[in-house]
């Protein structure tokens, strides 16, 4: 079964979650005999139980054990799952004593001497085998409770009994600390079992699915003494138990080989990534950029592998786009100052009006190409919702008028088609309605997200809309262009140094605006060059779900 996994250790590893399940698989069959070949030389634990039950006898005559909770004794009618002949199935509560502390009052913390630890200091020696504690005992409050109650020893295992729960420790020459009652259980190892084996199985999937069915229908999940006795353990022969532990640590120092590799990988990649759609950037023009884009679309398949890697490309099509990079300049026809020009006559009804102030941007636009602001090519106003509370059921009840809120305008992929709730004639009255088209931009909660509204709606003030001066002009321009600005705001907005957006932010944008012929070719190829990402996301997806169906199948093989 080791060579099952050894053989595919790759194709487990690449999968989703891919290390993580590794580890925990080596654990699951760790804890059922799977890993290691069974010796017929090894004592049978029969023989180690004997020992214990004369130990026990031993120390209940001695009277050592009477402190404690009474031994977990109830029978092994049925087991979980199915181990090597020669292991048994044993109550936890019978291989060793499980107790709490003394309780520990607040007023008796102090700022030094001997460490007190609860789940959470627990839980990072777990991860880590290292803990800065922040509160103590004094010495004589160490020594007055460990007399009155179990005090950690070297091979005594700590496990967190409140929030994350079960989290093993062994303890460790050297350590010298004392614990929170109930929110730490000891698990005072009398009998010699091997901590370290004892170990992998509270680690182990096995262990922590047990618990948290025990604890579920309470509001923190707890591990009680009592329910720590009951658990049933597979426990192997000493000798195998030794091979086990062995065994675990080299197949985990090969998990950590191979994350740490796996990291080095991914941020390789992500550099290369990086690099190349940079150098995109740095095309003289659209037909240099088609060179550019043809050398990488070759290597499509290698390079963009990953999602974030797609959402890159996708983020540097936009860049390019309004850069003037994407497409073909328009030397000839109607410049983009003219365009403006036409939307101001539109809006002021062909009254004159005074020539907008020349605007200079944060990079050098193409020939016909003119930096301007939002509020020169359409309107730009908060939404409204002037009623308090704003959720008053009066405005919404029979409601049919949609109401747009930011978490919408965040969900969205471009196009709004959700809205949160539906105003009635008396919410309209104390808003207004946008049309269908509209670029929504959120300015709370969600800052600078931005769609294009898929039907009329109404949005709060949180919510500012755009709305182009001529119906010819897309408004999609505008929504791509407010993604690259989110990406690089102060780029854009260079008044401000807060890594927030309010309507006199968005009013002051930098905005390179394209003449209208090449403005909607540019949507028409961003929109194509999208689907082409979208498609390349799509084949992610579905190789993921068939590598992470594969790595299944292997799970289930090597388990079963």
């Amino acid at each position: 079964m080791t060579a099952l996994v050894t053989e595919n250790i790759a194709l487990l590893a690449e999968a989703p979650q891919g290390i993580s399940r590794l580890r925990a698989l080596i654990l699951e069959l760790a804890i059922r005999g799977k890993l290691v070949p069974q010796d017929a030389e090894d004592e049978h634990p029969s023989e180690f139980f004997s020992r214990i039950d004369r130990g026990k006898a031993a120390k209940f005559t001695k009277g050592e054990l009477a402190r404690f909770e009474s031994l977990a004794s109830s029978p092994v009618d049925s087991s979980p799952f199915v181990i090597p002949p020669n292991w048994e199935w044993r109550r936890l509560g019978s291989l060793g004593l499980i107790g709490s502390s003394s309780r520990v009052h607040q007023k008796d913390w102090t700022s030094a001497g001997v460490p007190f630890y609860r789940t959470r200091e627990i839980v990072q020696l777990a991860k880590t085998g290292s803990v800065e504690p922040d509160l103590f005992i004094s010495e004589e409050l160490y020594d007055e409770l460990t007399q009155r109650g179990p005090g950690p020893a070297p091979g005594d295992i700590m496990l967190t009994g409140v929030g994350t729960i079960g989290v093993p420790y062994v303890v460790q020459e050297g350590d010298r600390f004392y614990f929170k009652d109930a929110s730490v259980l000891i698990f005072k190892n009398h009998f010699e079992m091997s901590p370290e084996y004892l170990s992998l199985v509270f680690s182990s999937p096995y262990w922590k699915e047990t618990i948290h069915k025990e604890s579920m229908g309470t509001t923190v999940h707890t591990l009680t003494i009592s329910r720590a006795n009951e658990v049933l353990i597979p426990v192997a022969p000493a000798g195998e138990q030794a091979r086990i532990v062995a065994k675990v640590d080299e197949l985990m120092a090969l998990c950590d080989r191979l994350e740490a590799e796996q990291a080095e990988a991914e941020a390789a990649h992500a550099k290369l990534v990086e690099a190349l759609l940079a150098s995109l950037t740095q095309a003289r023009d659209a037909a240099d950029f088609r060179a550019s884009w043809q050398q990488l679309a070759e290597h499509f398949h290698t390079l963009f592998t990953t999602e974030a890697s797609v959402e890159a490309l996708k983020l540097t099509v936009l860049r390019l786009g309004v850069m003037g990079k994407l497409v073909a300049n328009a030397i000839d026809g109607e410049s983009a100052s003219q365009l403006l020009a036409r939307i101001a006559h539109a809006r002021t009804a062909g009254k004159a009006t005074s020539p907008t102030d020349a605007v200079q941007g944060p990079y050098e636009l193409p020939p016909n190409w003119c930096w301007t602001t939002l509020p020169a090519v359409g309107e730009l106003a908060r939404g409204k919702s002037k009623h308090r509370p704003r959720n008053d059921p009066a405005l919404y009840s029979g409601g049919t008028i949609p109401l747009v809120q930011t978490g919408d305008v965040a969900r969205a992929s471009g196009l709004i088609n959700t809205c949160t709730g539906k105003y009635n004639a008396l919410g309209l009255a104390q808003s207004r309605l946008w049309p269908a088209g509209t670029m929504c931009i959120t300015i709370a909660a969600n800052i600078a997200d931005s769609a294009i509204l898929g039907f009329d709606a109404c949005f709060p003030d949180s919510v500012v809309g755009f709305i182009p001066g001529l119906p010819e002009v897309d408004v999609k321009y505008f929504e791509y262009f407010l993604r690259t600005a989110k990406a690089d705001l102060q780029k854009f907005a260079p008044s401000t140094a807060q890594k927030n957006i309010n309507l006199d932010i968005l009013s002051s944008l930098y905005l390179p605006l394209p003449p209208l012929g090449e403005l909607n070719r540019i949507v028409a190829l961003v929109d194509d060059l999208f689907a082409l990402c979208d498609q390349l996301k799509l084949n992610l997806a579905q190789a993921r779900q068939h590598h992470e169906h594969l790595a299944s199948v292997l799970v289930e093989q090597a388990v079963a």
